[in-house]
């Protein structure tokens, strides 16, 4: 390796990416054009930086796979910054390899981490789960021991492990702080903020109770009958009946779960299900059939009954009944928490991420913006969309499979 390169890989070491680009910045040989992409990167300059790291994999040869694997490395880890999905993770997967056969376990490492924020991103809790299993944090240098421990206390708190969470913090915090870099310690302190701040709704009994990630935990652990409406679900200690897609029957149980141990009206319940004002015979036919629908559903965890103004739900085993609700109405709740990471999303990650169509991600955007909610850059295929950071909340719970699975 000349001289120049070697300083440029110094000075980029140290962060300082401007004196690596001064050393670099005139030569278009492959090993300067990955320091170039790194740089570019450091400087938030994430397109070119993609631009840069492709050209570089492209020009080692086929005897230097080692320096190409570290390129789809580092042109992985900008796609994710980028919230760029397109590309298959078998590349990744693939470099990984190359790199753990070299020895390079520094990198190997990175893009294992990688590929972890990656499926964590997209809900692939189990992936996720997977990548991060052989990495032991007390065996790192601080940096990557931080990233990993952060990576691991978002896969704990997505089904709501909060004492594994709370230790993998603990790791982070104090890898953050050994390795004395300031952005890295700020987002330990916002993920650790994340455990204070209100989840979800308590909507039964009364005026609505904020609950915290650890209340929602134990509510969940308890013997109550939980109406889910963060995973639209009926919950019942392990029992699960995922409702997802029932909307109106989950919006009726919602309803008699608000209502409990009252009862709902029949016209209330045809105005929030069907989003009619004013009903009729018909519409009161259709409630007494998805009525009779619902209580073949929930048989085995409660009875629905009627009464003479409407319907009540009538849990078994002496049960209460609670209400979860998200932190935030609206339709939109998932879009709304991917995008309050303040990074960037092309509507085809968010869909893929969401597990929905790109043309319903588009509309539901489009609704968005109206709203003053988010906000769009760019034009055609570079066009990206960004929400302003919510605050006084976490939208943990509606990140995709954010509680157990269905």
């Amino acid at each position: 390796m000349d001289s120049l390169i070697s300083a440029a890989a110094r000075a980029l070491a140290a962060g300082d990416a401007l004196r690596a680009l001064k050393h670099v910045a005139l030569r278009d040989d492959p090993p300067a054009l990955a320091l170039r992409g790194i740089a570019m990167a450091q400087l938030g300059e994430l397109a070119r930086s993609r631009e840069l790291l492709k050209r570089a994999a492209r020009g080692f040869g086929a005897h230097e796979g080692l320096a190409r694997a570290r390129c789809v490395v580092a042109e992985a880890e900008v796609a994710l910054a980028q919230r760029e999905f397109g590309a298959p993770p078998r590349a990744l997967a693939t470099a990984m390899a190359t790199l753990e056969a070299h020895g390079d376990r520094t990198n190997a490492l990175q893009a294992r981490l990688i590929a972890a924020r990656r499926c964590l991103l997209l809900g692939r809790l189990d992936e996720a789960a997977a990548l991060l299993a052989p990495v032991d944090t007390l065996g790192l240098p601080p940096l990557p021991a931080a990233v990993a421990a952060l990576a691991a206390a978002e896969l704990a708190l997505r089904p709501l492990r909060m004492a594994d969470a709370r230790a993998a913090l603990a790791r982070a915090e104090d890898a953050a702080r050994r390795a004395g870099i300031p952005a890295l310690q700020a987002e330990v302190a916002q993920a650790q903020a994340l455990l204070l701040q209100p989840a979800a709704r308590r909507m039964d009994g009364g005026a609505p109770q904020p609950l915290r990630l650890h209340e929602v935990a134990a509510l969940l652990g308890s013997d109550a009958l939980v109406v889910d409406a963060c995973r639209h679900a009926l919950r019942a200690g392990d029992a699960v009946l995922p409702l997802a897609r029932r909307p109106i029957l989950f919006t009726l149980l919602r309803a008699l779960a608000e209502a409990w141990p009252g009862d709902a009206g029949r016209d209330a319940l045809i105005a929030r299900a069907f989003r009619l004002r004013e009903a009729d015979e018909t519409h009161r036919a259709r409630l007494r059939v998805e009525m009779g629908r619902l209580r073949a559903l929930v048989a085995g965890l409660a009875d629905i009954e009627a009464t003479p103004r409407g319907f009540a739900l009538r849990p078994r085993d002496g049960r209460e009944v609670a209400a979860l609700a998200p932190p935030m109405d609206g339709e939109q709740g998932e879009l709304v928490a991917l995008l309050a990471d303040g990074a960037a999303w092309s509507t085809s990650a968010l869909a893929q991420a969401l597990g929905a169509s790109q043309r319903t991600v588009q509309r539901e955007l489009a609704e968005l913006e109206a709203a003053g909610r988010v906000r769009a850059i760019g034009q055609t295929r570079a066009r990206r969309w960004l929400a302003p950071p919510l605050t006084g909340f976490t939208t943990i719970l509606l990140l995709p499979a954010a509680l157990p699975p269905e």
